[in-house]
């Protein structure tokens, strides 16, 4: 009778024990993860502004011009 006790103590703690390695896994993994997000964080450097003046590029005369006339009722 105490044989049988222990045996089904044994069952009962087997899936507790691997739903807490697969827990303590998924917890392993997820700080990989996040260790692996902050190491890809640009670095903070120097800031650099750029100016510059664009030219206009040439335009043609309009080939044609349309004139709107709107009444107020």
């Amino acid at each position: 009778m105490l044989h049988e006790h222990t045996r089904a103590r044994r069952r009962r703690r087997v899936p507790r024990t691997l739903a807490f390695a697969l827990v303590l896994l998924a917890v392993f993994i997820l700080g990989i993860a996040v260790g692996q997000a902050f190491d890809d964080e640009p670095k903070t450097g120097e800031v650099v502004t750029s100016v510059r003046t664009l030219t206009p590029l040439p335009q043609q005369p309009p080939t044609r011009t349309v004139t709107v006339t709107v009444t107020t009722p």
